[in-house]
């Protein structure tokens, strides 16, 4: 039997992540140095951010993509930055595993120089965190990381490497040889378990059963790819289909069938719709405040269906559930076969089809809007036309969610929405993510100024690491969705309530240009569409900053009478 010769933990994790398909790494210095250096030679790309939280939206994005974990680094100090920087991974269900230096054991408890303990900034934001003591313990505890990120509910993981800048780990030695391993070349989803016959048939029975029958699908429709087998199912049972705000775009949102995002970030059709249904199918859906607009929408002794490949979301805030425990895209496809072709009345799918056709309505001039400052209705309208049948577009929270979710339309094929799932200043970083995962796709990330300017200086990194996206910069001077709520609020007290909300105004086209890039302003809604179109065609981030109204109100949730 041939001895396998020792390798260094540095250049085992960097041989194991190139190996396994690891393209980018993102990170913050000085952690991992030996390790990056060894992936410099092996062609991975090292993605030097500015602060840690921004690294880890970068790996967030990159998740979400490519369907596979996003790597992220930060040295001890940087830590808890690193843990607050994943939030919106755990939120949106993305397999970021995000590794840490600490100071050595003989170390703690003695009032170590920036040193505090990381367990507990980590736990409530990853799966699975273990404490790498050793080199030789490495390989196990990642293919551990790698298989919690990446099965059941997908999140984030952690490693606390041994050593300020886990150097006992990169120098001690790995007598595993750094490989190509199944486990760590997983892409989501890796497993598709499907409930068992009898579960399908009984599920297909109240489904058949039901007059109303809406479905609402999650971020793990969308983790599990599972937008053609919804569609065939909302098609065969005349079901509409709405979605959260992680499931955008999961199907053509122009499709008769189709009513928009659900919840307290929703346009009213959809609310209205899944309120009238008499049973409601989640597919892949957690069922939290704001897809059910804090558990009004449906209300909560609506019969329901809930299809999740997690045991424990079933029924978590509907008590008259029936579960099935499996994966969406196979348990669709369960569900097709055992219903079959069958002819169902479509009286409440046309009712609902006519409702979001009224509504489509009642906002075309709105989308078609001359006015100045910009209404951001006519800045939708024109990213419509702007992304490409491909394209990705990254928004944040807020109004931009709001916004870009109900009035921005997707083709459900080629195109990927994706979302912060709560931390304001997300999106820019995570296009860069977004578009390091995806070289070949247009990326275009709409963020409001007040959200630009958490991670403005990732703008910089963009230049220097040539990632191209084009970031919208909706531009209000302010806080718009707090606008209205702090002006009534304040009421016939005195004092100037501006200062709690407004800021600016920047020119955020100049600010481009101080970091070498292009920046286009725009201030006349006739000026957007060629904006956009040279922007998207550039080769680098161009940033386009559109002056915007902050008095214009986005879409606003239906709720019925008394909720």
């Amino acid at each position: 039997m041939t001895s396998v010769e020792p390798v260094t933990g540095a250049e085992f994790l960097a041989r194991s992540l190139a190996a396994n398909g690891t393209t980018h790494v993102f990170f913050i210095d000085a952690v991992l140095r030996r390790t990056l250096i060894e992936l410099g030679t092996l062609g991975v790309q090292r993605v030097l951010g500015h602060s840690e939280k921004a690294v880890a939206y970068m790996a967030d994005g990159y998740a979400r993509i490519a369907r596979r974990p996003g790597i992220c680094f930060a040295q001890s100090v940087g830590a808890a930055n690193l843990a607050a920087g994943l939030q919106d991974a755990y939120l949106g269900r993305a397999p970021v595993i995000a590794m840490t230096g600490h100071k050595q054991p003989w170390m703690q408890h003695r009032n170590a120089y920036q040193e505090i303990p990381h367990a507990p900034l980590f736990a409530p934001v990853t799966k699975f965190a273990a404490r790498v003591d050793q080199a030789e313990d490495l390989p196990r505890l990642m293919r551990q990381a790698w298989r919690e990120a990446m099965t059941g509910t997908p999140r984030p993981a952690h490693l606390d490497l041994n050593g300020l800048q886990a150097e006992v780990i990169e120098t001690g030695l790995v007598s595993e040889p750094p490989v190509a391993d199944p486990v760590m070349q997983m892409t989501l989803p890796p497993y598709r378990p499907v409930p068992s016959p009898s579960e399908v048939r009984k599920a297909a029975e109240q489904l058949l059963a039901a007059k109303r029958l809406v479905i609402v699908a999650g971020e793990g429709a969308t983790a599990s790819d599972a937008g053609r087998e919804l569609l065939m199912l909302a098609q065969a049972l005349e079901a509409p289909i709405a979605t959260s705000l992680g499931a955008r775009g999961i199907v053509p949102t122009r499709h008769r069938l189709s009513v928009g995002c659900a919840g307290n970030y929703a346009a009213p059709p959809a609310n209205q719709i899944v309120h009238e249904a008499d049973l409601v199918l989640f597919v892949g859906c957690e069922t939290g405040d704001q897809v059910t607009h804090t558990w009004r929408i449906p209300a909560p002794e609506t019969r329901c269906v809930q299809i999740d490949i997690d045991p424990t979301e079933i029924g978590r805030s509907y008590g008259n559930t029936l579960g099935l425990m499996g994966d969406p895209k196979a348990t669709l496809a369960a569900l097709i076969q055992t219903i079959g072709r069958v002819g169902r009345d479509s009286a409440f799918a046309d009712r609902a089809a006519g409702i979001v056709a009224a509504w489509r309505e009642s906002r075309a001039a709105a989308l078609a809007s001359n006015a100045a400052p910009i209404w951001p209705d006519r800045l939708c309208a024109e990213i419509t036309r702007a992304l490409p049948p491909d394209g990705i577009l990254v928004a944040d929270t807020g109004y931009s969610g709001i916004w870009s979710s109900t009035l921005i339309e997707l083709n459900g094929e080629g195109q990927t929405y994706l979302r912060a799932a709560g931390s304001l200043g997300w999106s820019f970083p995570a296009a860069l993510g977004a578009k390091c995962a995806a070289p070949n796709r247009k990326v275009i990330c709409w963020s409001g100024d007040g959200a630009v300017y958490y991670h403005l200086t990732e703008l910089e990194t963009a230049r220097r690491r040539g990632i191209a996206v084009t970031l919208v910069i909706n531009n209000n001077s302010g806080f718009g969705q707090g606008w209205p709520n702090i002006q009534r609020q304040q009421g016939n007290k005195p004092g100037d309530v501006a200062e709690l909300v407004r800021f600016g105004p920047t020119n955020f086209a100049d600010v481009a240009r101080t970091f070498g890039l292009r920046g286009i302003r725009v201030e006349q809604p006739d000026q957007v569409a060629p904006a956009l179109r040279e922007a998207v065609a550039s080769d680098e981030t161009v940033v386009v900053d559109v002056a915007t109204d902050i008095d214009c109100r986005a879409p606003e949730p239906w709720l019925p009478e008394g909720a």
